[in-house]
């Protein structure tokens, strides 16, 4: 019916992946600004948190080249296999425009070629969501433009939830902005930061990292309350970094306090094209509405 791509921002499990034959575009990264190492296939995320915690280093990201999209997609327009890709958000890399670049180009030798591209203004465990709805889709038989249509409700859906171990990486990343005005770190306050919508926004703020945790989870029920949503019309996963025993407890913490079930397949490792700006210990929950419950 269609092909579905993602960058590797959506931090999927292989066997995921693989299951749901889905292809992923890699991000690279490098430690010394001159080498750099594709995303699971020259380096895997175990590695790269090594390197991170061990070297007290901060690593730069590549996006994606536009070849490498044209190449992905070539693939499946030559057999006239419409493609729905996603990358991540527009305000943290460029990767959309490498794949829009790619897709534009393709048209004009192609130009009966179906290739939708979409910013997910999200990243990791909510762009791993957005993905999963356009599987449910597929799955349930829903054709290229019904998805297509489907997808653009759906974005503004979706949110993150989360919390990180230091600011250090954000600030020297730039990705901080207004934030470091409310979070400096001689103080020792870190936010709560909401990614929705393509925007980073605070959620509230906190010392402690159990205190921190716990606010995140609060938060994700205030955004429920104040909205009057009904959480049974959502998904749900948690995303963790560095410590993954602390990341299994936070999954236990989560499913108690919200009282939902987290989807097992899409609970993510945040892989390394996030923790490039997030450091090795960010942590917090995804959201999306299921496509079915859409008006």
């Amino acid at each position: 019916m269609y092909k579905i791509i993602s960058d590797s921002a959506c931090d999927l499990s292989k066997e995921y992946v693989e299951k749901n034959d889905i292809t992923v575009v890699p991000f690279s990264v490098s430690f010394d600004q001159e080498h750099y190492l594709k995303d699971g296939i020259d380096i895997t995320r175990d590695e790269f948190y090594t390197r991170l915690v061990n070297e007290n280093v901060f690593p730069k990201s590549s996006l994606p080249s536009v070849e490498e999209y044209m190449d992905t997609f070539l693939e499946y327009v030559k057999q006239d296999i419409p493609v729905i890709c996603l990358t991540i958000s527009l305000v943290l890399s460029g990767s959309y425009n490498s794949a829009r670049t790619a897709a534009d180009l393709i048209k004009e030798d192609y130009p009966d070629a179906k290739i939708a591209v979409f910013d997910s203004k999200q990243n990791t465990a909510t762009q791993a969501l957005l993905v999963n709805e356009i599987v449910r889709m597929k799955n349930d038989g829903l054709n290229f433009e019904e998805a297509v249509e489907k997808i653009e409700k759906l974005i503004p859906t979706a949110i993150i939830f989360f919390t990180v171990g230091s600011l250090d990486y954000l600030r020297i990343g730039g990705r901080i902005g207004k934030l470091a005005s409310i979070a400096t770190g001689k103080l020792g306050i870190k936010p709560i930061i909401l990614l929705k919508n393509g925007e980073l926004g605070l959620g509230g703020i906190g010392r402690s990292r159990a205190k921190l945790k716990k606010a995140v989870l609060d938060t994700v029920n205030k955004h429920f309350t104040d909205n009057n949503l009904s959480k049974d019309d959502y998904n749900f996963n948690v995303g963790w970094g560095y410590d993954k025993e602390e990341g299994a407890e936070f999954l236990k913490d989560a499913e108690s306090t919200l009282g939902v079930k987290c989807l097992d397949e899409l609970n993510v490792d945040i892989g390394m094209t996030t923790a490039v700006h997030t450091g090795p210990y960010p942590i917090g929950v995804g959201i999306i509405q299921k496509y079915e419950t859409l008006k």
